[in-house]
């Protein structure tokens, strides 16, 4: 607790996920993603969930329940937890006493959803300043179609870019998305056959369908529409819709297959269908946009897991958990610094 003055009011500051250390108890409010049962070796139940707030996350264990504890939590919402953290195998995780279903306040829910550590302002405006490199005038004015729907834009400044993975934080989508323009500055040059505009312009819509597949106003869920259709075939739809209206309003049209290409792009982003991806990438744009796409996707997951704030605690061990993303558990420490 902190007090204000002497004789002043005590108020209760909340015990941020960034800042716990092994053998404290917990008792608030969190965030759960993917709470489930599980069986020991000894075949009795027990609960698993990762934990979370805006500072971070942990495994959350739980080993005496009854499943009916279990069907009454949301699988990914909020809840009410007491317990202790613990360390485990060079890892923190928190063994859970008691867990029930919550409904947190407008107030604390700014403590409980992560949020880019870069202001939204700022990465947009980078983001149209890239855009306005664009050379082609066709291309300009798709661009300009996109920037001009202010709903949309709002919800690509908001939205993350995963329910879990990797930017999966509001502000996440409009992070990665810009990291990734910033990686096609450095690398189109030295591939002067590239066409440039494609790539930008595929990278900054590669992901906009995830606006309409994730819903980020209170836990990271999928909507209905993110189940049954996905961001990325929603991309593809919405990238048709988009070039229609351009050449209605602006009297603009884009060259021959430019449009097929563009939405290729799309489509095949996730570069495997066993990941999702509705085709291979099947053009050199295509190519660099999906493994651009990779790059910045792993290296956010690697750099969260091995240097994140969690990471840096001393707790014995130089090696994450295996990361199921990345199929292999990481090294933490950078033996130069």
């Amino acid at each position: 607790m902190e007090g204000a003055s002497s004789g002043g009011p005590v108020v209760n500051r909340r015990r941020m996920i960034a800042e716990m250390r092994p053998s404290e108890r917990v008792a608030g409010l969190f965030t759960i993603t993917n709470a489930q049962m599980g069986r020991t070796r000894t075949d009795k139940p027990y609960l698993r969930v990762l934990v979370a707030d805006r500072s971070g996350e942990m495994p959350g264990r739980m080993w005496s329940v009854e499943e009916s504890t279990v069907s009454r939590l949301p699988t990914d919402g909020f809840a009410y937890i007491q317990g202790e953290t613990q360390k485990y195998q060079g890892e923190m995780q928190m063994i859970i006493q008691h867990i029930e279903s919550a409904e947190p306040s407008a107030e604390e829910m700014r403590d409980l959803l992560p949020s880019s550590s870069r202001p939204a302002d700022e990465m947009f405006a980078e983001v149209v300043a890239i855009l306005g490199t664009l050379s082609h005038p066709a291309m300009k004015g798709l661009a300009k179609a996109y920037l001009d729907d202010t709903y949309l834009m709002e919800q690509f400044r908001r939205c993350p870019a995963a329910k879990s993975a990797h930017h999966a934080y509001l502000g996440g989508l409009l992070e990665h998305t810009l990291s990734l323009m910033n990686l096609a500055n450095v690398v189109c040059p030295l591939y002067p056959r590239l066409s440039r505009d494609l790539v930008v312009m595929g990278l900054f819509l590669h992901d906009l369908g995830k606006t309409r597949e994730l819903s980020y106003d209170r836990a990271f869920t999928y909507t209905d529409r993110g189940e049954l259709v996905g961001h990325i075939v929603d991309g593809a739809i919405m990238l048709h819709d988009k070039s229609q209206q351009m050449m209605r309003e602006s009297g603009l049209r884009l060259p021959p297959n430019a449009l097929m290409v563009l939405q290729h792009i799309i489509l095949s982003h996730h570069g495997d269908p066993a990941y999702g991806a509705a085709k291979v990438p099947m053009s050199p744009e295509a190519i660099l946009v999906h493994y651009l796409d990779n790059i910045d996707a792993k290296m956010a997951m690697a750099l969260g897991a091995a240097r994140g704030a969690r990471a840096q605690q001393d707790l014995g061990g130089n090696f994450t958990d295996r990361l199921w993303a990345l199929d292999t558990k990481l090294f933490k420490p950078d033996p130069l610094a």
